[in-house]
C-alpha cells in the first residue's frame, strides 16, 4: 500500500484496531449471555485476526521490530499448530496491532460498549426475555443452601465476573480523580454483585483491590515507591505461578489420606477454594490440570476446563508459553515502574491473584481480557523507543 502516506496508514490501521475491538466484545458479549455462536466463531476469529494483522502491516516499524514481530508470530504459531489453540497468536498480533492507539481512548470505549451490553444482558433477564435471573436454592459445596442471581449471564460467577472487569476498567480510567463518592458508589455496586452472586472469591480479592486503590488515589507517594512495584512482582506472577504449581501437583494426594504429613494443610486450603485443587486431579478421567498432564507445548487433547486459571494457562498452552506469559508480566511491571503508573499496577495484581482461583480471563475471547490495549501499547513503546539509553516516560 505505497500509495498512502504514512499519516493514512496510521489512521487505517486504527480504524482496523477498532473494528476487530468492536468486534471481538460482540462475541465475548453473546458468550456472556446464552446466546452461543460456536458454529461461527472460528470465521470470525479469522476475520479480526486479518484486521489486526493489517494493522500491525500497515505501521511503520525498524528492522528491530520486524525481527521481533516475526519472532513473536513465529513462537505463536508454533504454539498453535502443536496445541490447536490460536489464542496466543491472535492475542499477541491483537496487542501488536495497539502499538500507537490513545490507549484512554480503548479503555474507555471498552468500557462504555461492555457495560452497555452487560446492563442489557441483566435487563433482559430481568424481564423474562434472556436466560434466568436465579438459580434454585442448592448447596454449591459450601455446606450450605443458597440461592444465587446470575441475572441472565449463565451462571452467578460469569455475573460477578462481569461487574468485577469493569470495575477495573472504572478503577484504571476514573480511579485517581474520583471523588470518595464515586469511589463509595462503585464499592457498592461491586459489594451487592458480590452478595447476590454469593461470590466469597469475588469478595476478598475486590476488598484487596479495593484497598490498594484506595491507597494509591489518596497517598500519591505509593505510586512512586520502587517497592511497591517489587512486592508486585513477587506476588505476580511469582507467587501465583508457585501457588498454581503447588496445587497442580498435590492435586493427587487423595481425599481421605490422612497418612499424607501435609493433608490437613491441603484439604484446608482445598476447602477455602471449593475442592479446586483437588478437581485438577479427580474430576476427569484424563486428570486434567494435574502437573502430570502438563507438556511444554499441549497438544491438541489438552481441551478440559477447569477453575484455577494460572494452571489452565499451563495446562492448555503449555509449560514454556506460560513461563513466557509469565516473564511478559514481569516486563509489564518493570515498564509500570519506569512510567510510575500505579493503576495498570493495580489491574495487573488484582488480575494475576483473581486467575489463581478463577478462569475468566484465560479464554479464546480477546473482549475478556480489557487491558490487553495497555499491555499492547507499552511493549510497543518499550520496544520502538527505549533505545541509546532513553528510558520510557508517561
Amino acid at each position: 500500500m505505497n500509495f498512502l502516506s504514512e499519516e493514512k496508514k496510521a489512521k487505517l490501521s486504527e480504524v482496523l484496531f477498532y473494528v476487530a475491538l468492536t468486534i471481538e466484545l460482540g462475541i465475548m458479549l453473546l458468550e456472556k449471555s446464552v446466546i452461543h455462536m460456536y458454529s461461527y466463531q472460528s470465521y470470525v476469529y479469522r476475520l479480526t485476526f486479518l484486521m489486526t494483522l493489517i494493522a500491525v502491516l500497515l505501521l511503520k516499524h525498524d528492522k528491530k521490530e520486524w525481527i521481533i514481530i516475526g519472532a513473536v508470530c513465529a513462537f505463536t504459531f508454533i504454539s498453535y499448530r502443536i496445541s490447536g489453540k490460536n489464542d496466543l497468536l491472535r492475542y499477541a498480533v491483537f496487542m501488536m496491532a495497539a502499538r500507537d492507539i490513545d490507549i484512554k481512548k480503548a479503555m474507555k470505549y471498552i468500557l462504555y460498549v461492555s457495560a452497555a451490553g452487560y446492563f442489557l444482558i441483566a435487563f433482559l433477564s430481568v424481564m423474562g426475555k434472556l436466560g434466568v435471573t436465579a438459580q434454585p436454592p442448592h448447596d454449591y459445596g459450601r455446606g450450605v443452601v443458597e440461592m444465587r442471581y446470575e441475572l441472565g449471564f449463565g451462571h452467578p460467577n460469569t455475573f460477578y465476573g462481569s461487574v468485577y472487569a469493569f470495575v477495573l476498567l472504572w478503577m484504571w480510567i476514573y480511579g485517581e480523580a474520583a471523588t470518595l463518592r464515586e469511589w463509595l458508589l462503585v464499592f457498592t455496586l461491586n459489594f451487592m454483585s458480590c452478595v447476590i452472586s454469593a461470590s466469597r472469591t469475588g469478595m476478598l480479592i475486590s476488598f484487596m483491590t479495593f484497598g490498594i486503590g484506595f491507597l494509591a488515589r489518596y497517598c500519591k507517594k505509593i505510586g512512586e515507591s520502587k517497592i511497591v512495584y517489587i512486592l508486585t512482582a513477587l506476588v505476580t506472577p511469582v507467587f501465583c505461578v508457585a501457588f498454581s504449581v503447588w496445587s497442580a501437583i498435590v492435586s493427587k494426594v487423595p481425599r481421605y489420606e490422612f497418612e499424607h504429613k501435609h493433608y490437613k494443610f491441603i484439604e484446608w486450603i482445598d476447602s477455602k477454594l471449593n475442592n479446586r485443587i483437588h478437581d485438577l486431579y479427580r474430576e476427569t478421567e484424563k486428570h486434567a490440570g494435574s502437573i502430570w498432564t502438563w507438556k511444554l507445548f499441549s497438544d491438541g487433547s489438552s481441551e478440559e476446563t477447569f477453575d484455577m486459571g494460572w494452571v489452565r494457562i499451563f495446562y492448555w498452552y503449555g509449560i514454556i508459553p506460560a513461563i513466557v506469559i509469565a516473564a511478559l508480566i514481569v516486563l509489564i511491571i518493570y515498564i509500570c515502574y519506569k512510567k510510575k503508573d500505579i493503576w495498570t499496577l493495580v489491574i495487573i495484581l488484582s488480575l494475576s491473584v483473581y486467575t489463581i482461583v478463577e478462569a475468566t480471563f484465560v479464554s479464546e475471547y480477546i473482549g475478556r481480557l480489557f487491558i490487553l490495549p495497555v499491555i499492547g501499547a507499552y511493549l510497543g513503546e518499550f520496544v520502538s523507543r527505549k533505545k541509546d539509553g532513553e528510558c520510557l516516560k508517561s
